[in-house]
């Protein structure tokens, strides 16, 4: 039982899951494995890369941190954060948090979705846009859940949203929302064309068997050509060779008497 114990706790511990943000309370749901792990929080502007901890949020047993001060650190008061859980000196991979709400950092949005396509609607009625125009723009992120970017009917699609400026990021990125793309009514109908048709051929094949097998002589009947004699056929004689050939049979020879005489009835 040492031995198990010892080696467990040699392994880091699973990463946080589910790091929201909302109106700069963050948010995350701990692992359930034993142990008790702690937590910390960082954050980092957009422009350096450079992560650093929450002064607040280190070594935390509980699942949320309020991070308003990390607010005065980034370009336009924008920073991402992010979570790692610690056991035994050991620290888990860094989550990503995202932000669940619209706010001055992460861009409001809402999905449409039609047969074969799926708009997201943004708004430019933000602070981004009102201070910097056109420069501010939005990067939207398009993925099948687990599997690459293809739009297919019958399918779940997930959206994520982040401001730019200048082409560079800005603020969180929203958290994952995935809808259904229903199927066009053009496909449900091909499909039950093609329905019916199965069921007609198949209401077809027994009937013809029986015709074909049970009815064979009957069907012979009815595709054989009526017998037609022309009209002048008992008008008209026959000609005398066909008469020869009619009067006898062509091994049999036939011997005409003309006259008996006297002298040979008596004899």
């Amino acid at each position: 039982m040492l031995v198990v114990v010892q080696a467990l706790s040699a392994l880091p511990p699973v990463p946080p899951q589910n790091i929201h943000v909302n109106n700069w309370l963050l948010t995350w749901t701990p692992s359930s494995e034993e142990g008790d792990p702690t937590y910390t929080v960082q954050y980092s502007s957009f422009s350096s890369g450079v992560w650093t901890n929450v002064p607040s949020c280190v070594h935390m047993s509980s699942n949320s941190c309020n991070v308003t001060s990390t607010k005065a650190e980034g370009e336009h008061g924008c920073v991402m954060l992010r979570v790692q859980a610690e056991r035994s000196g050991l620290t888990s991979t860094s989550v990503k948090a995202c932000s669940r709400h619209g706010d001055s950092c992460t861009p409001d949005f809402s999905l449409t979705p039609r047969p074969g396509s799926l708009t997201v609607n943004l708004s430019s009625n933000h602070s981004l846009a009102l201070e910097y125009a056109a420069h501010a723009k939005h990067r939207v992120y398009y993925g099948k859940e687990g599997e690459p970017l293809l739009l297919q009917e019958g399918q779940r699609y997930c959206v994520q949203v982040q401001y730019l400026y200048f082409r560079n990021p800005v603020g969180l990125a929203t958290c994952t929302q995935c809808e259904l793309i229903p199927e066009s009514k053009k496909e449900g109908q091909t499909v039950i064309i093609a329905v019916v048709l199965i069921v007609v051929l198949l209401g077809l094949i027994p009937v013809v068997a029986y015709f074909l097998i049970c009815k064979t002589e009957r069907i012979k009947q009815w595709l054989r050509p009526p017998y037609q004699l022309p009209e002048d056929f008992f008008l008209e004689p026959f000609p005398e060779h066909h008469l020869s050939i009619f009067s006898s049979s062509p091994t049999e020879e036939c011997c005409v008497i003309s006259s008996i005489s006297s002298q040979e009835l008596s004899n």
